[in-house]
Formats: C-alpha cells, sequence, structure tokens
C-alpha cells in the first residue's frame, strides 16, 4: 500500500495485485522488508499515532493476531459468565450451544471489521469519520474515550479475589493491603505496555500466550477429572428457557464479540500488506473464538456440578493443586486485556483531534481507573453497580458497528478515499457532520435499549420486560442501526437525484 495518506484503497485484492508479475515482485519485495523490520521491530517504541500506517511498519502477521485478540479474552471473566447458563436453568450442552452459536457469529462480525483496517491502515475511531462525517464522529469517538478507563478498572478489580485466594492457598496471606499492592502491580504493568505501543503487546501476546494455554489445557483436563459434570440437567422451561439463552448469548455469545469491534482496526493495521482478507479475517476471528468458547465452557462444566457461581469457588476449588500456575493466568488476563484498551483509548482520545502525545494519554487512562479501581476496593456495592452501568453503556457498539460495516461493505463497496479522512472537515469528502450516521446511530441505541435486559430497573428495555426478560439488544441495535442507514442513505442520494433533475431542468428552458 502507498505510504501517502491520500490514497483510494479496495476491499477487493486486484485493486492490490493487478497482474501476477508485479503481485510476486511486490510478494517478494515485502517479504525482504518484513524480515529486516522483523529484527528490530519488537524492541522499537511505537512512534505511530493515528496517520496510516505506512507499508514499512507493517510487519504483524496473521499469528501475531491471533496471540493478540486470544490474550484479550483469556479472561477470568469468561469462566464466570460462562457459568450464567447453568444459573438461569440451562443444562451444560445447552449452554455450549448457545456459546457456540453466538461466537460464530460475533466472532464474524469481529472479522469483517479487522478486515477494514488491514485495508485501510487506519484506526477505527478514525474509520468512523466515513459514516459519521470530519466531526460528527467525535460522538462515538468520546463514547470510546471515556468507556475504556471502567473496563480497565473492571477488568482489574474481578480478578483481585481470585488471586488472593490462589496466594492464600500458596500460604501467602493478606487483606486489603494485599489486594491493594496487587492492583497497583497490575496497573503498572499494564499502563506500561500500552504507553509503549503496539509493538510492546504484541511482543507480550507473542511470548506469554502459549504459556497460558498450556496451563488452561492442564486446568481443563483436572476439570473434567476431578469435577462431576452433569451435561442435561436444565431446570429452565418455555419462555425461562428462551430469556435465560437470550441474556447468555448477549452476555457472552455474540455480543461479546461485538462488544470488541470498537477495537479491531486498531491492531490489524499493522498486519503486513501481503496478507490476503481471508487470512486477516481467519487469524483475528479465530484469536478471539478459541479463548472465548473455551474459558466459557470450562467455567460451565464446573458450575453443573453445583459449585455456586462465585469465581474463588470455581476456581480455588479445583485447581487448588496448581494454585501457582493459575494464579499466572488469572493476573495475565486483566493485562492482556487491559493493554489493548487503553491502546485503543489514546487513538480514540486522538482522533478528536487533540494535540496531546499517544503516551501521556496512555499514563492518564491509568490514572483515571486506578482511581477507579481504588473505589472499587472500597465499596463491592458500588463495584457491582457501576458495572451494570458499563453494560448498558455499551449498547452503543450494536448500532455503530452496523452502521461502520454498512457503510464500508455494503454502499462504498469496500473503496475509500484515506486522505478524506484526515482533512479539514470544511473540505472532506466525508463532510462535516453526517446527519444520517447521527439519525441511524440514536435510533439504534434506542432499539437496542428497548430490547435490553438490566439489573437496574431503570434501565430495563419494556419490550424485553414484555417479552418475559429476553433480551435481543444487539440484534435490535445492529439490524436498526445498520438498516436505518442504509434507508436514509437512499432517500439523500434520491433526494439529492431529484433536485440535481430540477436543477437540469431550469438550465434547459
Amino acid at each position: 500500500m502507498p505510504t501517502q495518506p491520500t490514497r483510494v484503497t479496495r476491499f477487493h485484492e486486484e485493486t492490490f495485485v493487478p497482474d501476477d508479475k508485479r503481485a510476486d515482485k511486490r510478494a517478494n519485495q515485502t517479504a525482504e522488508h518484513t524480515a529486516r523490520a522483523n529484527a528490530n521491530a519488537d524492541a522499537a517504541y511505537d512512534i505511530h499515532g493515528i496517520e496510516p500506517v505506512p507499508d514499512q511498519s507493517r510487519t504483524s502477521g496473521q499469528l501475531d493476531q491471533f496471540w493478540i485478540w486470544a490474550g484479550a479474552n483469556v479472561a477470568p471473566i469468561n469462566w464466570v459468565l460462562g457459568a450464567i447458563g447453568i444459573q438461569s436453568g440451562l443444562s451444560l450442552l445447552e449452554t455450549l450451544a448457545v456459546i457456540v452459536i453466538g461466537n460464530v457469529f460475533g466472532c464474524a462480525l469481529f472479522g469483517a471489521m479487522s478486515v477494514i483496517g488491514h485495508r485501510s491502515g487506519v484506526p477505527q475511531m478514525v474509520l468512523s469519520r466515513l459514516a459519521f462525517g470530519r466531526r460528527g464522529a467525535w460522538l462515538p469517538t468520546l463514547m470510546q474515550v471515556l468507556m475504556p478507563m471502567g473496563w480497565v478498572a473492571i477488568n482489574t478489580w474481578i480478578v483481585l479475589d481470585l488471586a488472593v485466594a490462589a496466594l492464600d492457598r500458596m500460604g501467602l496471606r493478606g487483606g486489603i493491603e494485599l489486594k491493594y499492592a496487587i492492583a497497583f502491580a497490575v496497573m503498572v504493568i499494564q499502563v506500561g505496555i500500552a504507553t509503549w505501543g503496539f509493538q510492546a503487546i504484541r511482543r507480550f501476546e507473542r511470548y506469554t500466550m502459549p504459556v497460558v494455554l498450556a496451563i488452561m489445557l492442564v486446568m481443563t483436563v483436572l476439570a473434567f477429572v476431578h469435577v462431576d459434570i452433569r451435561w442435561a440437567v436444565s431446570t429452565a422451561h418455555g419462555v425461562g428457557k428462551l430469556s435465560a439463552m437470550s441474556q447468555l448469548m448477549t452476555a457472552i455469545g455474540i455480543g461479546w464479540g461485538i462488544s470488541w469491534l470498537v477495537y479491531a482496526s486498531d491492531y490489524t493495521r499493522f498486519t503486513q500488506p501481503h496478507l490476503d482478507s481471508g487470512q486477516v479475517f481467519r487469524a483475528t476471528s479465530l484469536g478471539m473464538f478459541v479463548p472465548t468458547v473455551w474459558l466459557a465452557f470450562l467455567g460451565a462444566a464446573i458450575a453443573s456440578a453445583g459449585g455456586g457461581a462465585d469465581p474463588a469457588q470455581l476456581i480455588i476449588a479445583v485447581f487448588g493443586a496448581m494454585a501457582l500456575p493459575v494464579l499466572l493466568v488469572l493476573l495475565h488476563g486483566p493485562v492482556a486485556t487491559n493493554i489493548v484498551v487503553i491502546y485503543s483509548a489514546a487513538l480514540a482520545t486522538l482522533s478528536l483531534d487533540l494535540r496531546i502525545a499517544r503516551r501521556v494519554v496512555s499514563l492518564v487512562s491509568g490514572v483515571v481507573g486506578l482511581g477507579v479501581l481504588y473505589l472499587f476496593l472500597h465499596s463491592g456495592a458500588f463495584a457491582n453497580t457501576f458495572e451494570d452501568v458499563m453494560v448498558f453503556f455499551v449498547v452503543w457498539i450494536a448500532p455503530w458497528a452496523g452502521i461502520v460495516l454498512v457503510d464500508f461493505y455494503v454502499l462504498r463497496r469496500g473503496r475509500i478515499d484515506v486522505g478524506a479522512l484526515y482533512r479539514h472537515h470544511s473540505v472532506s469528502e466525508c463532510g462535516d457532520v453526517n446527519v444520517s450516521g447521527i439519525a441511524a446511530l440514536a435510533l439504534g441505541v434506542l432499539a437496542a435499549w428497548l430490547f435490553q435486559v438490566s439489573n437496574i430497573k431503570a434501565l430495563q428495555g419494556p419490550i424485553a420486560m414484555a417479552l418475559g426478560g429476553i433480551d435481543l439488544s444487539w440484534l435490535a441495535g445492529l439490524g436498526v442501526g445498520g438498516g436505518s442507514y442504509y434507508l436514509l442513505h437512499l432517500a439523500r442520494r434520491g433526494t439529492r437525484s431529484e433536485q440535481a433533475s430540477l436543477a437540469n431542468g431550469r438550465s434547459s428552458t
């Protein structure tokens, strides 16, 4: 891909490979350059902001992408979310079916979004300017700036009880001070890696994930040996079963993949240019699918034995014999997840046209996250309420994703002017504020809320409650957001055509 941001890119392969000779030559040149660049890339500080990543800096391969997204999803929360189906009355087989089917579709959406970053070399929130306008994109971008700071605190807070339980099993006991020490150490590590940038993230995941997956394999074997797994015990029936399935689908099925869509292109913009769309799609979607389904199933299998839903009981009771390896997995989870979140939050902040160094934004995100985490440690009730509110705010992602995917794949057919994304709003082909995009986002968020189930009564969607607690927020948001954007685009194009016809008629008379 050319290094200048004034290019026009296509989704179709023939745009980049016009003939076999040029394709071979380019592949050889890319391979040689990649071999040289990879020698120093891992240790280099990431100097890239939100500008398009030039070819010489695009050294990430398929395995790199797989490890990044696998690491981001090897999180203890997936154990707990997997147990939701069992606690709601579903059998283990029903739980597994929902998790697998949901993640097939959710991870496919994620793979499709990842391809856009590979084709353009542009971060995710800058790409939002296509559908929302040069400054209209500030609305979803602001959400992406604020939301990760809360998730950083939540992801870290979730593992503290688990880590303390694992340390207790090893003979190291402590109270709130031990939690403070663990929280501070984890926060420093993850902020440091995210501040260093993409190359540090890639290196961290590349060298830690094989070890983590090996430990997970041993944990899985132990679970099947020591736990009396019950495959077909189900207590939910009728509407109650449908409600349980829908909520599980939203929590750890298709809804889980959708929640990651706002991060996809920030990392695939570093993928090697000679990779095709299928390779990028498979690497990213499988990187998310494998650990998410694996951990969710593991949590559900342990919960099926009747051990309750408390994460410390689910994990330590079964894996206490290997407390140290389990502790490594527990502490690796928030770090691997939060470095992705913090790095993307910094890019989103820069997408608001703020002239701030990326490393400064990353440090600020870490400080804010540490402050919220401190409040969590002093009030578990506040932490649970905060988490419920954060889940509510995620409803904007489904309609946003529907709009972005329809805009790129359906309306633009994969063809975009990258330069327009960076020009001043007064001259950019993206326009200043795309009313169609903003209106579609508002309609999509409203639809998602109407079909949402929440622990907070004020946030419960009336249609979801009328259906007996069936949560279809992700489907309503995705469908209404993308569908209304498409219809508004057609209506706007029809109006412009009519105005042009009238103008031509007047000029001819």
